[in-house]
C-alpha cells in the first residue's frame, strides 16, 4: 500500500448540530442551578466523561484531547474529537470496532453529506418511515503526517458496500495499521463518486478544530433525499 504525505488544512467532519434545541432536562427542573445538578448526574453515563475520567478500557485517557482549566484559554474541539474516539456503534464501522471509535473526515462536505446521509437513510429504512429532517454541522480540522492510503486499490475488500461484507475487512485492514505505527488511513468515499476520505485512529493527529457551515438533509416520503445549506 502507498503512503501519502499531507498536510491538508480543512478536512471537513459532520456531527448532528445539538445546539439548536433547548436542552432535554430543562423541562424537568426550575432554575438553572437545578439544571446543572440533573446534567452532572447526566454525565455520569457519558461515554465521553467516563473516558476523559479512566473508566474507558479501550482508551487510554492519556491519549485524549485535553484543554487548559482556565476558562478564557479553552480550546474548542477538545470534547467533539475525545466523544469521537469515546463514542462507538455496535458492531463499529468501516475502520474502527465497537470498543473504540475514531475520526472520519472527507475533503469536501458534499462527500461527508453522503456519507451521513447513507447511514441516515439506512436507519430509516429500518423503521420504514423516510419522514425525517436532520441537522449537522461541519468540524473543520488540520492534518498533518504520512498516510496509507488505498487510493490506488478502489477493489479492496474493506471498501465494499455491503457493510456485512465490507466492514470486518476494514476493521482487520485498521488493526493492522494501526499495529505498524500508522495514525490513519486515506481512501475513496464509498458512498459518494470522487470522494476522498480519511479516518484518523488517534486523537493527537487532528489539529486546530474548529466549526463550520450547518446543513440540513431532508427526507420527505422515500430513501432520496435533499441538502441545505443553513
Amino acid at each position: 500500500m502507498k503512503i501519502t504525505p499531507l498536510s491538508e488544512r480543512g478536512l471537513v467532519r459532520l456531527i448532528p448540530a445539538t445546539y439548536h434545541k433547548p436542552p432535554a432536562l430543562r423541562g424537568l427542573v426550575d432554575t438553572d442551578d437545578e439544571l446543572a445538578v440533573l446534567a452532572d448526574i447526566e454525565g455520569l453515563t457519558s461515554a465521553r466523561l467516563t473516558a476523559e475520567r479512566g473508566r474507558n478500557l479501550h482508551l487510554d485517557r492519556r491519549e485524549l484531547a485535553w484543554q487548559r482549566r482556565r476558562h478564557d484559554l479553552a480550546v474548542y474541539g477538545n470534547s467533539h474529537i475525545n466523544a469521537a474516539f469515546a463514542y462507538t456503534r455496535a458492531g463499529g464501522n468501516r475502520f474502527n470496532d465497537g470498543d473504540r471509535g475514531a475520526w472520519y473526515c472527507a475533503w469536501d462536505v458534499l462527500t461527508s453529506v453522503a456519507e451521513v446521509a447513507w447511514h441516515k437513510t439506512r436507519e430509516l429504512r429500518y423503521v420504514g418511515v423516510f419522514t425525517e429532517t436532520a441537522r449537522y454541522v461541519e468540524l473543520i480540522a488540520d492534518v498533518i503526517g504520512d498516510f496509507p492510503d488505498l487510493g490506488d486499490q478502489p477493489q479492496h475488500p474493506a471498501l465494499n458496500p455491503d457493510p456485512a461484507l465490507g466492514y470486518p475487512e476494514g476493521q482487520a485492514l485498521a488493526g493492522h495499521i494501526r499495529r505498524e505505527g500508522h495514525a490513519g488511513l486515506i481512501y475513496p468515499s464509498v458512498r459518494h463518486p470522487t470522494g476522498r476520505c480519511l479516518v484518523l485512529f488517534e486523537p493527537t493527529a487532528i489539529r486546530n478544530v474548529r466549526p463550520g457551515a450547518s446543513w440540513e438533509i431532508s427526507w420527505t416520503g422515500t430513501p432520496d433525499y435533499s441538502v441545505t445549506a443553513l
